[in-house]
Order: structure tokens, then C-alpha cells, then sequence
């Protein structure tokens, strides 16, 4: 689903980074049914970028179209202290590769327990 806060926009280059975050976080935040955070999770009680019931979601964007990203192993040791901190069982770091389509498609990166509880629930839905 294309979300109508994706930057489109090519004149749009040359923005701060939070501007991208911001805007990514928006579309995140109304894709999924959650709220993004206030000032990016830098508040004392509410971390990480976007939250719902059950997940707190990292978000990172790039502010320029690009064909990679690179996933660093300290997102993934903040989220397990950021959700032992909110009280949330899961979360996902959101990426995409850039500002506009189609790099501003985001993907999800969920650890293996997850990924098997997803898989079989599709197992059981499909069958």
C-alpha cells in the first residue's frame, strides 16, 4: 500500500535528516495503525520511532536513493532494552532505501522467532 506521506518529490533533496525520518515515520505510523513517537523515542518513557500494542518499530530511511543500507547489530541490542522498558514483546526495525519510489518501499527486519511464529500462522491461514 502506497502511503501518502512518501516523499515523492525530487526538489525535495537536500532536506535535514530528520525531515526523512519524520516523514518516514508518519507512513509507518498510518500504515500500521501505531503513533509515532515523540521526538523520535528521545523521551524518558517512550522509545523507539513508531509503537503500537504490541511492537516498537525502529525506523531508518535514507535521505538520498541508494541500493544499499548498511544493518548495524547496536539497533537490534536497543530495541531488546527499549522493550523491556515499554513492556512490548515485539519489534521490527523499518528500512528503505531512499526518499523516493521505489526506494521508499519499507521492509521489515524481524527476528527468527517471530519470522516462525509468522510463518505458521500463514501455514495454518492457507491451509
Amino acid at each position: 500500500m502506497s502511503s501518502p506521506f512518501r516523499v515523492n518529490n525530487p526538489a525535495k533533496q537536500g532536506k535535514p535528516n530528520r525531515y526523512y525520518s519524520n516523514m518516514q515515520e508518519k507512513a509507518v505510523a498510518k500504515e500500521i495503525g501505531g503513533k509515532q513517537t515523540k521526538n523520535s523515542g528521545a523521551t524518558l518513557f517512550q522509545k523507539s520511532d513508531v509503537y503500537t500494542d504490541l511492537f516498537n518499530l525502529e525506523c531508518k530511511t535514507k535521505t538520498t536513493n541508494s541500493d544499499s543500507i548498511s544493518i548495524k547489530r547496536e539497533w537490534f541490542e536497543k530495541q531488546i532494552r527499549e522493550n523491556i522498558q515499554m513492556g512490548k514483546k515485539y519489534s521490527a526495525i523499518v528500512f528503505n532505501f531512499g526518499p523516493d519510489a521505489p526506494y521508499n518501499e519499507n521492509h521489515y527486519i524481524i527476528n527468527e522467532q517471530l519470522f516462525l511464529a509468522l510463518q505458521e500462522y500463514l501455514k495454518e491461514r492457507n491451509s
